[in-house]
């Protein structure tokens, strides 16, 4: 329940929901349909067009430890100004490709604006402003990029309509126009701005000179926390996770079209009614995120991923669909913000940002991953069954992950390691 005086923090997680729901309806939610569509364009390879969607998880890795020390140089507000500007005008160069190459280089741009306005540097600005409120102000955030799903089956009937060139041009357009006003709303830190976290009231204990290290300050550097079982276990239970977000992004629209016989607007509802999901799943995240033991959650959602993805490889009508749909959006709804809250959990505040940073280097294998193994497994095959298969087989083994976390060192317990 949020107070009376809305809390600056709120306002913050607001305008990051816009900006995600902009960033996510446009990009993760929508490139399987670009996917679809140029596959039977252009008569490109699945594996190639799978190599584009590797592009922004790539990026991502290696940007992520230089965006922590470029966040505290030159404020987020900057970086996520610039990121707008340069994934607008990638959809924009996007419109006019005409080649493989070209595909590739106006995602170079796309995903290095995503990775600058995308999940590290708003997860970074929100562990700074929440504590108690964590989980609930990152489902948030997350909460808005699902509401982009909307755009899925507007974005599949302006292709059909009008085009892919101008659906893209129009997305690029839409996103610089409405989202660079609402960058102006993000700031750093509470504390920078005669604040406090949550915005409680300040503890007697740390109001003045008495050496009680600042809140900002506590928690572990990031050579520590690499040191820790904690670290390697999160790291890999997200890259699983995303294992199978990824390749049901890319791949499932395409594999209701060419193996269940849906032509693109029906399979893209199908994609909405998971996003539905997905919503809910987040919401429910919010309410449930910071009562419940995160890493149980996170172990059920693993498992979901799984069945969810069977259901999808071996569906036979929209009763399996619609259940793959429930599963898999309530799943990824759920479990995504709870990735950040547990790191700062375990980690606390210090160093967060360059530990989210090295984390990516790790969880990007199951981005890149995702959409390139369903894809080199169709080429193979004919069709997903035996891609989808692979893949929830190891993301239900990978919910071990979370099953041999312990409670983190900053809660008064000690982390495996």
């Amino acid at each position: 329940m949020l107070p009376t005086t809305l809390f600056y923090g709120w306002r913050i997680v607001i305008a990051g929901g816009l900006i995600n729901a902009l960033m996510w309806g446009f990009l993760h939610q929508s490139f399987g349909a670009y996917f679809a569509v140029l596959s039977e364009e252009r008569g490109w390879s699945k594996t190639a067009l799978s190599g584009a969607a590797a592009i922004q998880p790539l990026e991502g890795a290696i940007l992520g430890p230089i965006l922590g020390w470029l966040m505290e140089r030159f404020g987020p507000k900057r970086l996520i100004r610039a990121g707008v500007v340069m994934f607008g005008a990638g959809f924009m160069l996007l419109s006019q490709i005409d080649t493989l190459p070209q595909v590739y280089g106006a995602f170079v741009l796309i995903a290095l604006g995503a990775g600058l306005c995308g999940y590290m540097p708003m997860t970074v600005v929100l562990v700074n402003w929440f504590e108690k409120s964590r989980t609930r102000a990152l489902s948030a955030v997350t909460l808005g990029g699902t509401l982009g799903g909307v755009l899925v089956p507007v974005l599949a009937w302006t292709m059909q309509t009008y085009g892919w060139r101008a659906t893209a041009f129009a997305s690029g357009l839409i996103t610089i126009l409405l989202a660079w006003p609402l960058t102006g709303i993000i700031r750093n830190r509470p504390e920078d701005h005669g604040d406090t976290v949550d915005g409680l009231p300040v503890a007697p204990a740390t109001a003045g000179h008495d050496g009680v290290t600042p809140s900002h300050q506590q928690g572990h550097t990031a050579r520590e926390a690499l040191r820790t079982g904690a670290f390697w276990w999160i790291s890999l239970g997200h890259g699983f996770a995303l294992l199978a977000v990824m390749a049901v992004n890319v791949h499932a629209i395409t594999h209701m079209k060419e193996s269940l016989g849906y032509d693109i607007a029906e399979a893209a509802a199908y994609f909405t009614v998971m996003l539905v999901f997905q919503f809910l799943g987040t919401g429910l995240g919010m309410v449930i995120g910071d009562r419940y033991e995160k890493r149980h959650m996170a172990t059920i959602c693993m498992l979901a991923h799984m069945v969810a993805l069977l259901l999808l490889a071996y569906a036979t009508g929209p009763a399996m669909l619609i259940a793959f749909a429930v599963l898999h959006g309530t799943a990824w709804g759920l479990r995504g913000p709870l990735m950040a809250a547990m790191r700062a959990d375990y980690f606390g505040r210090r160093e967060i940002g360059m530990i989210i940073g090295l984390s990516a280097l790790i969880y990007v294998s199951g981005q890149i991953g995702g959409p390139l193994v369903a894809g080199v497994f169709a080429d193979l095959t004919g069709n997903y069954r035996m891609a989808f298969t692979f893949i929830a087989v190891l993301t239900g083994a990978a919910s071990l992950f979370f099953v041999v976390l312990k409670r983190s060192p900053l809660t008064g317990q000690v982390a495996v390691r």
